[in-house]
């Protein structure tokens, strides 16, 4: 596992307690894991996410991740109903370890509330969380 110091967190996306990232333009939202998450879960093999029109609250499970370690759960930062989901990932689930913030993203989202990703952290407060 890496450093806090060697992993990327980039200033323009918001960042939630359970280690999902949300890129918001406008209505919509790009969403996935950070880079701390991934570096923690390790090789990741198998993504498994909703289907497109499914709307999740904030707090939701909407998927899951499998990695060489452990299957762990994807939690909804953000309410908002599902418009496209990343199914490159079913055949290059690594893409959320080598670019977690581009090609790795997961999911997109109709915003049920615009504002709502500005409750989330920066990434000062993210990696300030990292820190303890």
């Amino acid at each position: 596992m890496k450093e806090i110091n060697e992993l990327n967190f980039p200033e323009d996306v918001r960042y939630s307690e359970s280690h999902e990232w949300v890129k918001a333009a406008g209505e919509t939202a790009k969403l996935g894991i950070t880079d701390y998450a991934q570096d923690q879960l390790g090789d990741i093999v198998f993504v498994e996410l909703p289907d497109v029109g499914e709307s999740f609250e904030k707090g939701a499970e909407y998927g899951t991740v499998e990695s060489v370690k452990a299957v762990s759960e994807l939690y909804m930062p953000v309410s908002g109903e599902i418009v496209a989901v990343n199914d490159a990932l079913e055949d290059s689930p690594e893409w959320v370890n080598n670019t977690p913030y581009s090609d790795g993203w997961m999911i997109e989202i109709k915003l049920d509330d615009p504002s709502e990703p500005d409750s989330l952290m920066d990434k000062d407060a993210y990696v300030s969380t990292l820190k303890g």
